[in-house]
């Protein structure tokens, strides 16, 4: 394994909790290079769920943070000055593709459409990443496979995936755990109780009930292990429902008023 990717290797095993058969099917995509697509809402355990299978399978992991700003150059490459003259640096797509590691392109649907056509001649039979300033083309490595996620309630037609994309990959549905499991991560997270873990459990249960009622977005799990993490250093519970749980999401005071009642009701 080349030097260049070594950074990108996750050493030790991330908390991951299973919910459903979604380790067998991505290992099973795997097994075939299959390009994968993550669906699911923000906080869900999308990007957690990479980094774990990239540790499973020894796999270097790349993760691109897209941007609505972000170039077809930021991806692959461009040309630097520096005191010697010209040189190339791959972007983050041309090193996965280069040297067998996966690249996890988040959030995918913020980068512009005509950014994200440069990843189409990776997801078919060719697997190959023309670079066309630099006049090479690049055959994938055998390990490389190129994930993407992204959160659909968010999405518009102004703003969504091309079919021509979307086609090109396998997809796992994402969304929040049971509340058995979800009390579990958050316990295992933050070393809060479990009865402590269920209550905040609860609270994003009722949180979520809201959605399209008032709120864009519910209570994710994230926010719920933030919450745990106050508690556990010593907060009040209520305070730290608040900070972590309540006034992230919402500026409407009626929305804030039913949101604290629910934290009152459980705490």
């Amino acid at each position: 394994m080349s030097d260049t990717t070594n950074q990108y290797r996750i050493r030790q095993e991330p908390y991951y909790r299973t919910v459903s058969d979604e380790v067998e099917l991505y290992q099973a995509a795997y097994s075939v290079r299959m390009p994968m697509m993550l669906k699911g809402p923000t906080g869900c355990g999308k990007t957690r769920f990479v980094e774990y299978m990239a540790w499973k399978l020894d796999r270097p992991l790349i993760t691109v943070a897209c941007n609505e700003d972000m170039t077809a150059s930021d991806l692959v490459g461009r040309f630097l000055l520096d005191a010697n003259g010209t040189r190339w640096q791959d972007g983050p797509l041309a090193i996965a593709a280069r040297y067998g590691a996966i690249c996890y392109l988040d959030e995918v649907v913020e980068a512009r459409q005509d950014t994200t056509v440069v990843i189409h001649p990776l997801t078919d039979n060719r697997r190959v990443l023309p670079l066309e300033k630099k006049g090479e083309l690049i055959q994938a490595h055998p390990d490389f496979q190129l994930v993407i996620s992204y959160n659909p309630g968010y999405q518009s037609l102004m703003k969504d995936l091309k079919q021509s994309t979307k086609q090109r990959f396998g997809a796992l549905d994402f969304n929040y755990p049971e509340h058995d499991i979800e009390t579990e991560i958050v316990a295992h997270e933050t070393g809060v109780s479990q009865d402590v873990a269920g209550r905040l459990v609860s609270i994003a249960e009722r949180a979520r009930n809201l959605k399209g009622h008032g709120l864009d977005e519910g209570i994710s799990t994230r926010m719920l292990i933030y919450a745990g993490s106050l508690i556990a250093a010593g907060i009040d519970a209520r305070k730290s429902c608040m900070v972590a749980l309540v006034r992230p999401i919402t500026d409407d005071p009626d929305m804030r008023d039913a949101l604290d009642a629910a934290v009152s009701t459980f705490f």
